[in-house]
């Protein structure tokens, strides 16, 4: 009576004791994966907010006009509407639209 309380009081012991063990890593492991996706997540803000500052100094009116002054005025061209994509899928599937049959010609002409 007295051993087989003995031994399930230890193997619940060692059991438990396994238990919590395993979880404790695990968790750990989060932490770890948590802090660097923090760090991730920080750098790219910084990126998104010094990206946000370059776009607001470069698309000012005073660094236009210095940009028109120095390329000359007769050079400046707008670009047109069609170059212009809103989104980044719109540009892939733009780029799948043109061919490279050009450069397949150019090696084999200079393969003979």
């Amino acid at each position: 009576m007295f051993k087989s309380k003995y031994i399930i009081c230890t193997t619940l012991f060692v059991t438990f004791l396994t238990i919590t063990s395993l979880i404790k890593n695990k968790s750990r492991l989060l932490e770890k994966q948590i802090t660097n996706l923090n760090t991730k997540i920080i750098s790219k803000e910084k990126d998104i907010n010094e990206a946000q500052l370059d776009f607001y100094y470069l698309s000012s009116p005073a660094e236009i006009e210095k940009k028109l002054n120095t390329i000359g005025v007769n050079n400046y061209r707008p670009i047109s509407y069609s170059k212009i994509f809103l989104q980044i899928s719109d540009f892939s599937l733009s780029q799948n639209k043109f061919s490279h049959l050009n450069n397949f010609n150019e090696k084999k002409i200079q393969k003979k």
